[in-house]
This record gives structure tokens, C-alpha cells and sequence, in this order.
């Protein structure tokens, strides 16, 4: 019961790490409020006690500032947001983006956390500290995981999870990303169903040393941890969760028990 009377929200609920995320959190006692624009968060609330599901735009202003709202008024104060609402913006190119659909995924993936800094931020400074957290990417470290435009929105959540974390010096908030790698999720359900109607599943993931892809509840369990006082000295911090596929540039991977060449 590591999050007994905490008060958490959780941006992108409605499936995926998220979902995921509001679930480990219930069970750790905390009071979630679970937000998505899509009206599946109410079912990741059932049957979670007195688990709140709310329908909102993580890149509108207004919506968040609603969202913190409620959570201070429903549960009399803020301690943990977990900002992990996102889009991915397709595969096109650089020389094929619009300047709407670069607007687009700049809003959600990187100004919806700004925004729930922002907002978020002086009310868990009045709880007397808390953590917030951002959902940004493998695809944010370097090129080669995403397209341009979500993977240049990723790098500018690291870099807005260091900046905040000094911003918020002294207030005992901690700020912090994760970056996640492959994981089958709601931006993600596309691929991972082409696949499996191809029986090719096995091929999902294969370029991390781990050979697969991972599960939403891996990255919520890394989630849980950051957000508790066991991480209290991990701030502006991007912990990486893709199975090892940072670790190295694309090669051609060596087999494991076999020659490289």
C-alpha cells in the first residue's frame, strides 16, 4: 500500500500504460483519478473502488487545468501526475509532414505535459512534495524509433522533465520520464494486430537483446516505483524500459551462443 491516501492522476488512461498504470496504482491504495479522450477510461475504472474516470483533452489547457480540479476537489489534494497521454502523428516523413500534424503531436505529447507541470506542479507542492511523470520515448534518445515529429516531441519531454525538475528546487517535487521501447498499446494495436494476422508476431521487438516486445504493466511497474518514496532521490531523470535496445546503434545483432559473423 505504497500510495495509501496518495492522490494520483493519470493522463492516457484509456488503454494501454495507462490503463495499466491506473490499475497498479488502485491496488497500491492510492485514489486515481484516470483520464483519456476516449470514453474506454470508464472501463479502466470499474472495479477499481473509488477510482474517477474523466473525459478530456491532455493538450487543451482548460481540460487540464479541470482535471487537477477535480482531483483536489474529489480527493482534497494532489500528489502524483502521471502525464503519459500521447499520439505517435503516423509514419510520414519529414518531407511529407503537414504543419497541422506537426502542431498536432507537439500539442498532446509535449505541451500536454508542460501543461500538467504547470498545473499540477503548486498543488503537490502544498501536499509538501510528490512526483510528476511524463511518458516520453526510445524514439526521443535518438532517430530510428518513430516518426519525426513524435520523436522530436519525445526528446523535448526529457529535456522538459530536466528542466522542470530545477525549476521545482527546493519544493521536494521530482520530476522524471520514462522512455519507453516497443509496447503494445492503443498507439501501438495497429502493428501488433498485422502481425499476429500474418504469424509474424514473433517478429515484433526483435531488435532489442530481450527479442521481444514488452507489456503495458512493464512500463506501469517502473512508473509505480518512480512515483514512490522508494525513488526519492531519482529527479530529471529519463529511465529507459525497451528490453536493451538503446544499448547499442542498429548492427547486425550477434545470436546469442553463436559467432557475430
Amino acid at each position: 500500500m505504497r500510495f495509501k491516501d496518495k492522490t494520483v492522476i493519470i493522463t492516457g488512461a484509456g488503454s494501454g500504460i495507462g490503463r495499466a498504470a491506473a490499475r497498479l496504482f488502485a491496488e497500491e491504495g492510492a485514489q486515481v483519478v484516470a483520464s483519456d479522450l476516449s470514453e474506454s477510461v470508464h472501463e479502466t475504472v470499474a472495479g477499481l473502488g473509488g477510482a474517477v474516470a474523466l473525459q478530456m483533452d491532455a493538450g487543451d489547457e482548460a481540460d487540464v487545468e479541470r482535471l487537477v480540479a477535480t482531483a483536489c476537489e474529489r480527493f482534497g489534494g494532489l500528489d502524483v501526475f502521471f502525464a503519459n497521454a500521447g499520439i505517435s502523428g503516423g509514419a510520414s516523413g519529414i518531407f511529407d509532414s503537414s504543419v497541422d500534424l506537426w502542431a498536432e503531436v507537439l500539442r498532446v505529447n509535449l505541451i500536454g505535459p508542460a501543461l500538467a507541470i504547470k498545473h499540477a506542479g503548486p498543488r503537490i507542492v502544498e501536499r509538501g512534495g510528490g512526483t510528476i511523470l511524463c511518458t516520453a520515448s526510445v524514439a526521443g534518445l535518438r532517430s530510428g524509433a518513430g516518426g519525426p515529429a513524435y520523436s522530436a516531441s519525445k526528446a523535448g519531454v526529457i529535456n522538459l522533465v530536466q528542466t522542470a525538475a530545477q525549476q521545482l528546487s527546493t519544493s521536494n517535487v521530482r520530476v522524471n520520464a520514462i522512455c519507453p521501447g516497443l509496447i503494445e498499446t492503443g498507439m501501438t494495436q495497429r502493428a501488433f494486430d498485422y502481425a499476429r494476422e500474418m504469424g509474424k508476431e514473433d517478429k515484433l521487438g526483435r531488435l532489442n537483446p530481450l527479442r521481444r516486445a514488452g507489456a503495458p504493466e512493464e512500463i506501469a511497474r517502473v512508473a509505480l516505483f518512480l512515483a514512490s518514496d522508494e525513488a526519492s532521490y531519482v529527479n530529471g531523470q529519463a529511465w529507459v524500459v525497451d528490453g536493451g535496445l538503446s544499448s547499442s546503434h542498429p548492427v547486425t545483432r550477434q545470436e546469442f551462443g553463436k559467432p557475430a559473423f
